[in-house]
């Protein structure tokens, strides 16, 4: 009698799959860990972004033998190999290998022509921590570092040493209201008025495309304008008031001894981060956080805040869901309920699912020829043409990036639809028609209800690959810096022609493009975490709303 051994081989456990089941394992968990390293890297970096560092001022000898003073952020800290400074004319010790060097935020570019310097730890004489070493945040040539020494009003000197410093938060609270006033009047006002104008002069051509003759009509148009003109002159009066009004300026001592007078309406704000507390730094963090996520960029987008891109994203992803999700699910109905199903259909899913695949450039340069171009050129020319040559919806904007991404998305939800709707039972279906229900009323009652969670499945899917989509968007309608916001007050209130901001292209803007790379790293870091929130709640908000179809239609499911 043959008998079989009880041992278990090396090749039996081969054969049991065993072996791919830990590889897949081990791949997951690999890729887990390198995704959770990421996340946690770029929140480090990115929330550091707005906590006050403390200044240091050094005395640096390096091998020249002449002493520089030195007054910044110590911005990083770096390990080099000596052969590199060798090369670069710096003398190093026999037998130093590596050479610890820190990279110092000095700011003043205006002065200095840079905002870094690097310093060698090895020529560094002297390290201090001066309590009255002052930090400007200014709205041009970036962050200025000194000590205040006098206090200017009208280009008099008002106050001097520390006594300046204490009038100065109140000088400048006044100076930035000032400030806020005349942006608040040039942006909204007067930008309201040149869109009123703008409108009038564009009615005015109509009239005379129109070949109208009426002069009563061309006088009322005239009339208007003169109202307009007269309410413009008087915003620009007051614009010379409040520039009357706001001539303070401080005096900065720089760490070298030169002696700059900044104008307090080029000053953001000012801090001395070495003697504040741990809850005055706290305050500033949230402060600094707020003034992100609310104000407009400034210095070619490298500082200040991200509001724009915010507003851009949200809206377009908004518009693109509405676009998409209806299309999408009505083809699929049509494809899996309605269509015949022989070699057309294959073809057709074959097709959606290849374009599913397709480079999202290629949507681009569709979107470019096809909606911006073609379609919206000939809106320009029937419903527009008084605005010609300046076209309207003949160059790209909101609504051609909208329909170039629910293109493009548009494959995601068709097959999460159709999946969903494969997994109805047909039973489901036959009881319904049965009880006398019509197809009709089945497919919109029964059928679409229960195969809801699915379709906000391939929602999901097309809002998070909608949110970081840059390339198509670079050809559409995305800029580096928006004149205006298609949201606001002037009718119709939604304006889809107008360019917009993204956070996507900002980040490839800020990180490959800016002027002043170096200082606005850190800002890079802050944005992409930004964009990663905003798309984790984006997909969050759908799964609530999946989680809540797919419990109230689970009794019919089942």
């Amino acid at each position: 009698m043959k008998t079989h051994s009880s041992k278990y081989t090396i090749s039996d456990w081969y054969k049991s799959g065993s072996p791919w089941i830990w590889l897949s394992a081990g791949a997951i968990s690999v890729c887990l860990c390198m995704l959770l390293g990421l996340l946690f890297w770029v929140t480090f970096n990115g929330l550091a972004y707005f906590w006050p560092a403390d200044v240091v001022n050094v005395a640096y000898t390096p091998s020249n033998g002449q002493e520089v003073r030195l007054l910044g952020e110590v911005y990083s800290r770096e390990t080099v190999p000596a052969s590199r400074l060798k090369d670069m004319g710096i003398h190093v010790p026999e037998g130093m290998e590596r050479v610890e060097r820190w990279v110092l935020k000095v700011g003043n570019r205006d002065a200095f022509g840079r905002d870094f310097q690097p310093v060698e730890v090895m020529f560094l004489k002297e390290i201090q921590r001066p309590k009255e070493a002052v930090v400007l945040e200014r709205r041009e040539w970036g962050n200025a570092y000194g000590v205040v020494t006098a206090l200017k009003e009208k280009g008099q000197v008002i106050a001097t040493g520390e006594d300046a410093w204490k009038q100065l938060a109140a000088r400048l609270k006044r100076a930035n209201e000032l400030e806020n006033q005349r942006m608040q009047i040039e942006k909204k006002d007067i930008g309201a008025i040149n869109y009123k104008l703008e409108r009038l002069r564009l009615e005015h051509r109509g009239l005379e495309l129109k070949g109208e003759k009426d002069p009563a009509k061309y006088e009322a148009i005239e009339r208007r304008k003169e109202a307009l003109n007269k309410e413009y002159d008087a915003l620009r009066q007051k614009l010379v008031e409040l520039a009357a009004l706001n001539q303070d300026s401080l005096v900065l001592k720089l760490a070298n001894g030169q002696e700059r007078e900044i104008p307090l309406q080029k000053v953001i704000r000012c801090y001395r981060p070495n003697e504040m507390s741990g809850m005055a730094k706290a305050w500033f963090y949230v402060t600094k956080l707020w003034e992100f996520l609310s104000a407009d960029p400034r210095e070619a987008n490298s500082e200040g805040g991200v509001f724009p891109c915010i507003f851009g994203t949200v809206v377009m992803v908004l518009i693109m869901s509405i676009l998409a999700t209806p299309l999408g699910i009505i083809t699929a109905v049509y494809l899996k309920e309605y269509a015949k199903q022989g070699f057309l259909t294959r073809f057709i899913r074959i097709a959606v699912n290849n374009l599913a695949g397709v480079p999202s450039i290629v949507y681009g340069v569709f979107g470019l020829g096809f909606f911006v171009y073609s379609l919206g050129g000939n809106i320009d020319r029937i419903f527009y043409p008084e605005a010609l040559p300046q076209p309207t919806f003949g160059s790209p904007g909101l609504l051609w990036a909208s329909i170039t991404l629910a293109l493009l998305t548009m494959p995601v939800v068709i097959v999460s639809t159709e999946e969903g709707l494969s997994r109805i039972p047909r039973a489901i279906r036959e009881g319904s028609l049965a009880l006398g229900a019509t197809k009709a009323e089945t497919l919109w009652r029964i059928v679409l209800p229960i195969a809801s969670p699915a379709m906000m499945t391939g929602l999901i899917l097309a809002v998070a690959r909608a949110a970081g989509e840059v390339a198509p968007l670079m050809l559409v309608g995305v800029v580096k810096l928006a004149p205006a916001l298609p949201l606001d007050g002037n009718f119709p209130f939604l304006h889809l022609e107008r360019k917009f901001m993204h956070l996507g292209f900002h980040i490839y803007d800020v990180g490959f493009q800016s002027p002043n790379i170096e200082a606005a790293r850190p800002l890079v870091y802050a944005s992409a975490l930004l964009l990663i929130i905003l798309v984790i709640a984006l997909n969050m908000t759908a799964i609530a709303v999946r989680n809540r179809l797919r419990h109230k239609y689970k009794a019919l499911e089942g």
